[in-house]
């Protein structure tokens, strides 16, 4: 799915005229070996004090984190496998968790080991389900069930995602960057 995503950015010529700068796919996306089916693609990052105008060069290469700092910006998009498809029998959790650290930095160290899947992170997501079906689940194990067309507001709480469906989820998020009281 993320693949077949379209990214049109705009810019602004050296005279100062709007123009389009790229047309074709997000350049950054994160498989991990170890998750199979899983995706994370980085559309666009901003980060305090980048954003200004003109601006139109892809941030995405160079953004060392995918979770924004105060200020700062993240969109992606997440591909969530079939829970019992992703995990491939025999890997350990421990070795997902360390790709993930190089592939996904940022995101990697704020997931828990002895609790796969939650994470917290300092931020305000918007969570726009595209296709499939996820549960978000809380730290006290309540659930809620989200089908395409649904959106979280997610306010820098613990929680995991959980595909227990059939078929993959498509989740575009919009992440926030905020400083925690």
């Amino acid at each position: 799915m993320a693949n077949k995503v379209r990214r049109v950015v705009t810019g602004h010529s050296p005279a100062g005229k709007a123009v389009f700068v790229s047309d074709g796919a997000p350049s950054r996306v994160a498989t991990v070996k170890g998750l199979k089916g899983f995706s994370i693609t980085g559309v666009w990052a901003t980060d305090w004090g980048m954003t200004h105008l003109p601006g139109s060069d892809d941030p995405t290469g160079a953004m060392t984190t995918f979770v924004p700092g105060p200020g700062g910006t993240r969109f992606l998009i997440t591909v969530l496998p079939p829970a019992g498809e992703s995990l491939p029998q025999g890997v350990e959790p421990q070795t997902v968790l360390e790709e993930m650290r190089t592939k996904l930095p940022g995101l990697a160290e704020s997931m828990e080991l002895e609790h796969p899947g939650m994470h917290t992170t300092d931020t305000v997501d918007y969570d726009i389900i595209i296709s499939g079906d996820v549960w978000c689940e809380l730290d006290d194990g309540e659930e809620v069930h989200l089908k395409a067309g649904d959106i979280v507001v997610q306010n820098g709480t613990r929680h995991a995602w959980r595909n227990k469906s059939k078929k993959p989820c498509v989740m575009y998020s919009i992440l926030i960057g905020a400083p925690r009281r």
